[in-house]
């Protein structure tokens, strides 16, 4: 009994401490505005969850495959009593980055794309719902001469997200016919050019559910393809940012990578974690960037001022919200971790686990990104106190 208690009172502390902060932090009603918004457009949450159960078929097929049937016996939860469940000194070392990483995709892209992003690609391709021909009209609309570059960009790295499956997928096949090394620049190079799609698809994703978000905040009423077309024309003027973002992580994490492929670079992934932390931070530095682009007709340079001004003037909020989604990521991704660890190669209760984890992160991701946009919009009309500035 004296054993039981002494796990149960730190856990009714701990979660006694946590309802505090949530009840009593100067951004609770952004955050209750944030889940009441998932509750009326589930599309958000779930949007971020089907990317992330997309990517976990794809990381299962390609590094996990069945060995055999026994792989998949469900009884192995039976025994998860004598699992070796690993303590949190032992793994929290695994979780910073990510939760800093998690916590930077509110503010820029929240999810992996890959593999859907394929999709994308081949419905960009054959002009899904007008979408090809609206992005062309929103490019030139809003960068004139030079929009043909930006669509050849997006246009080209469209296609080599179409080849990076068939490159990968023949990658083994081909080994006979060239060498070993000319195949992985050739698959390397593909994958950075691949990336800038990936990217802008996510920055696409981001945007649409912003205007979701924005339409439940203002209490606007729309159509799916309205909104999809809406989004669309915003994503041109978030474009700018999406391409200071795509630059500066291509010269700061991507191009070192690729280099190491035709040349040697000693010790390239050891300043990896690094590089991921410097583009987290920069991207936390200008939060409020990408936002304003998507909800105002303003320049980068105007974005860029009002996100100082944003910073200046709403600090200790803004200080609020990374640290509550530092908190909530870090502690998903801790759990995530100490689950693992446990699971060790039990197949079946792996695929349990992951789409257990994948639902709460598309859940906790839905509810901060929401939270984000209610509480941008609260500080730019200053009225961050008023209890009744969204009505349900």
């Amino acid at each position: 009994m004296v054993s039981t208690a002494a796990r149960i009172y730190p856990l009714l502390g701990l979660l006694g401490g946590y309802a505090v902060v949530m009840l009593s932090n100067p951004i609770r009603l952004a955050l209750r505005d944030g889940f009441r918004c998932i509750l009326r457009f589930k599309r958000v949450w779930l949007t971020f969850a089907l990317f992330g159960f997309a990517y976990f078929v794809f990381q299962f097929a390609t590094f996990t495959p069945l060995q055999r049937s026994a792989d998949l016996d469900f009884t192995q939860f039976s025994s998860i009593g004598s699992w070796q469940w690993p303590r949190l000194a032992d793994v929290w070392r695994e979780t910073p980055l990510p939760a800093v990483e998690a916590v930077a995709g509110l503010f820029d892209c929240a999810t992996t794309t890959y593999p859907l992003s394929i999709v994308a690609a081949v419905l960009l391709v054959v002009n899904w719902k007008g979408l090809h021909g609206d992005l062309l009209k929103a490019l030139r609309k809003r960068y004139r001469l030079w929009s043909y570059l930006i669509y050849l960009v997006v246009l080209l790295s469209a296609f080599a997200a179409l080849l990076k499956p068939v490159i990968f997928w023949r990658l083994p096949a081909w080994r006979g016919t060239m060498p070993e090394a000319g195949l992985l620049q050739i698959s390397a190079t593909v994958d950075t050019v691949a990336f800038i799609f990936e990217y802008l698809f996510g920055v696409y994703i981001q945007v649409y559910l912003i205007t979701v978000c924005l339409a439940w905040v203002k209490g606007l009423s729309f159509t799916e393809d309205g909104l999809f077309q809406f989004a669309v024309r915003r994503f041109s003027y978030a474009l700018k940012w999406a391409g200071v973002v795509i630059v500066v992580s291509t010269c700061l994490v991507r191009a070192p990578l690729l280099i190491a492929y035709f040349r040697e670079v000693p010790d390239v992934l050891d300043y990896l974690p690094l590089e991921r932390a410097l583009m987290s931070g920069l991207i936390i530095l200008f939060s409020s960037v990408q936002i304003s682009l998507a909800l105002h007709n303003e320049s980068l340079r105007a974005a860029l001022h009002a996100n100082a001004e944003f910073l200046r003037r709403n600090a200790t909020r803004f200080g609020w919200f990374l640290l509550l989604c530092a908190l909530h990521f870090w502690a998903l991704i801790a759990c995530d971790a100490i689950v693992r660890g446990a699971v060790a190669d039990r197949v079946a209760a792996l695929i349990g686990w992951r789409i257990i984890f994948v639902c709460l992160r598309g859940l906790l991701t839905g509810w901060l990104l929401a939270s984000w946009v209610s509480l941008f919009r609260q500080c730019e009309t200053g009225r961050v106190t008023q209890e009744t500035w969204i009505k349900f």
